[in-house]
């Protein structure tokens, strides 16, 4: 009987594409295309999101559904379609041509929005459902946040395939432990009220100033351990592999083997898949792992913990460069979860959820402080100037008397800053560091040049200090290379161990031994370092980047952490001008007020966090285009453009860095707080224009960038 004859509710687009399946002969083999196959009986269109990560290519296509399909073309799974062929190309009601891209199916429907002809699913890679509602939800928010597709979020979401691990079937999973004893986390005013919130299905949220030494990777397996007794799961991310294998050996000691999954590089792609799939399949209920792991599918998330939201390794390198911070704090809007970020020190971004009140100050008291943190001393230029040793060898005395009196007691961490630290302008008189009257942004000198603002590009000429009225700059580099050698000469009979970017060690024993690292790559000793020398501290804080004063504390007290406390005779020198606030702030042992004072200047200025800010790069012609046709908010501000180093050929570059030889511009543009979704949406959708219309010229956008200069 012909369709004309037949009465149907169907659209008439399905009509038309099943009377054509009905005629034709049944294909011996299964074409790419299903030419002449009968579709799926029931929801035979399948929404999908394909593996482009244009933008103007960013939304669900329609396929429709082969009979033999049907079974396995489930929400979730990954599928592989046809992408790319003209209206033209249609064939008995069906569109065909197109080459074949990998996507996922997101949603099975009765009928499609598109009105003209739909091609098939080519094929469904694998029956395992791998993308569920909440991490398509996740992936959604997180790619408008940034101005990216989804496709982008995705690739970093889902790892790849490996049909080997799909193929193994994931343990059952344990029934929920005992809920865990407060351990250390009695140090804290709050912290047993943390746990117990935990372990009774609440969703309590905190910033947690840790205490120094080596338990706080056992105190955050006590918080998951608290929320997997209460039938949740958790998910913790830390910076790098060494963090995550001490936190999967502290849930190891209190949860006891099968209950968490290590995602981390270092395992590989089938194990690591595999791992995954476990987590997915709700066979494990907790994991701890690095980036990637934040967009972990835990099963009744309720719990998300990060460590050390300062550092740089957070923040991903890849389109559309999201925070894990940001990233977290998206799950648990969307989970509605418990939250806990953590670290020794504290950034301002941890600072502004406290002053909102988003989240709670989870701290010790300063007896607790005291009693943890070793004795901080300083030596400033004044000392450096009248010390006759530290002339003639770079090192103060105070700093070779430490270093002898911690050798008789175990081993001495040397920080030293890496090699390319360029510091930025400062006053030379109070070290002020110099900005731009218009905006603020810090004053550089390219190429001993006159002075010029590196977010404006306005000139600075009569420059003079705010604070102490003098109109001379310094600039200072201080070379570090040479470190391990003049110790290792005024200490012949010990030994020197080096842990740095060629090397890094995870830990040395508790034998007396000079240990030189950079910031970051620090081992942890056993038993913990008798003593620490935090050296050249104004390539630390002279770097040409706004959160300067905060990365250099940061660091200093990551090292100043596994130094033993001053009851055990602790000692750390830095080396670094005393009256400075980041240096005051360690002396303090006060991360957390300096990050508030940070947060109140920043409010004053107008720099994030508390305003919302994007930078726009690419050839000079490019991004005057791109800001001239981009809808930007009323109350956008733009600054600059300016231009960007020119990267010599074979030399070291970084993510983000133009092209090597070529001349790029940058443009910052900044919105006040509750406009950063606006100011999202309208680059998002310029770029989109602008990628429809041909391109033309690159344009890179990344918003809310951590090094702005």
């Amino acid at each position: 009987m012909s369709s004309e004859n037949e009465k149907s509710d169907e659209p008439e687009q399905l009509a038309l594409i099943r009377e054509t399946v009905r005629t034709a002969k049944v294909p011996r083999a299964k074409p790419r295309t299903w030419r002449g196959a009968a579709l799926a009986k029931e929801l035979p269109v399948a929404r999908v999101v394909v593996n482009k990560g244009a933008l103007h290519l960013d939304q669900f296509f329609d396929y429709a559904v082969p009979e033999e399909l049907d079974e396995v073309a489930r929400p979730g799974v990954r599928v592989r379609v046809r992408f790319g062929a003209g209206a033209h190309q249609v064939k008995n009601g069906r569109r065909e041509g197109g080459r074949l891209i990998d996507g996922f199916l997101v949603e099975r429907r009765a009928t499609s929005d598109y009105s003209g002809p739909l091609a098939a699913l080519a094929d469904v890679v694998s029956p395992e459902p791998v993308l569920g509602p909440e991490l398509l939800g996740l992936a959604r928010a997180v790619a408008d946040r940034y101005a990216g597709s989804l496709a982008d979020v995705l690739q970093l979401a889902v790892p790849p395939r490996s049909a080997r691990a799909e193929g193994r079937p994931s343990p059952q999973p344990l029934p929920p432990p005992a809920p865990p004893e407060p351990g250390s986390w009695t140090r804290y005013d709050r912290g047993p009220a943390f746990l117990d919130s935990l372990a009774r299905g609440g969703a309590p949220r905190a910033v947690w100033n840790a205490l120094p030494g080596p338990h706080w990777a056992e105190e955050i397996a006590r918080a998951v351990a608290a929320t997997l007794a209460s039938g949740r799961g958790a998910l913790v991310v830390v910076p790098d592999g060494r963090a995550a294998g001490r936190v999967d050996a502290a849930l190891t000691t209190v949860l006891g083997e099968g209950r968490h999954a290590l995602l981390t590089a270092e395992a590989g792609p089938e194990k690591r898949y595999g791992q995954w799939l476990a987590v997915r399949r709700g066979a494990v209920r907790a994991v701890v792992g690095t980036r990637a792991a934040m967009f972990a599918p835990v099963r009744d998330l309720g719990l998300v913990v990060l460590w050390d939201d300062g550092d740089g390794s957070h923040s991903e390198p890849h389109a559309p460069q999201p925070h894990t911070r940001e990233v977290l704090i998206l799950r648990a809007g969307q989970d509605r979860c418990a939250f806990l970020l953590g670290s020794t020190s504290c950034t301002v971004e941890a600072a502004q959820l406290v002053e909102s009140g988003w989240a709670k100050a989870l701290t010790a008291g300063r007896e607790q402080v005291r009693r943890a943190a070793p004795l901080i001393r300083t030596v400033g230029d004044g000392e450096l100037a009248r010390d006759e040793a530290a002339r003639a060898a770079r090192l103060p005395s105070l700093a070779w008397q430490t270093v002898r009196e911690g050798l008789r007691t175990g081993p001495v961490l040397v920080q030293v800053p890496r090699r390319g630290y360029v510091p930025r302008l400062a006053c030379e008189r109070c070290r002020t560091p110099a900005r731009c009257r218009h905006c603020a942004g810090p004053l550089e000198a390219p190429e001993q040049q006159e002075l010029r603002c590196g977010w404006c590009g306005r000139g600075a000429p009569g420059w003079h200090c705010e604070a102490c009225g003098g109109n001379r700059l310094r600039a200072q580099v201080v070379g570090a290379r040479r470190t391990a050698e003049e110790l290792g000469r005024a200490f012949p009979a010990v030994p020197v161990r080096t842990s740095g970017r060629d090397h890094v060690l995870d830990s040395v024993p508790g034998r007396p031994a000079l240990v030189v690292s950079t910031p970051g790559a620090e081992p942890v000793a056993d038993g913990g370092y008798a003593a620490a020398l935090l050296l050249d501290g104004w390539a630390m804080l002279g770097r040409p980047d706004l959160r300067a004063g905060e990365e250099a504390l940061r660091r200093w007290i990551d090292a100043a952490s596994l130094v033993r406390g001053q009851a055990e005779g602790g000692t750390v020198v830095v080396v670094a001008e005393p009256t400075l606030r980041p240096v005051q702030a360690l002396v303090r042992w006060d991360p957390v007020g300096h990050a508030q004072r940070e947060l109140a200047e920043r409010a004053e200025l107008g720099f994030p966090p508390v305003s919302r800010m994007a930078a726009v790069t690419g050839p000079p012609d490019a991004v005057e285009g791109f800001l001239a046709a981009a809808g930007l908010p009323a109350d956008a501000e733009v600054l600059g453009p300016v231009p960007l180093p020119v990267v010599r050929p074979g030399g070291p570059r970084r993510p983000g860095d133009p092209p090597p030889g070529e001349q790029w511009d940058r443009a910052l543009v900044r919105v006040p707080p509750g406009s950063g979704a606006a100011l999202a949406t309208a680059l998002k959708q310029a770029r989109a224009a602008r990628m429809a219309r041909g391109g033309g010229e690159p344009v890179r956008i990344r918003v809310d960038p951590p090094d702005i200069g």
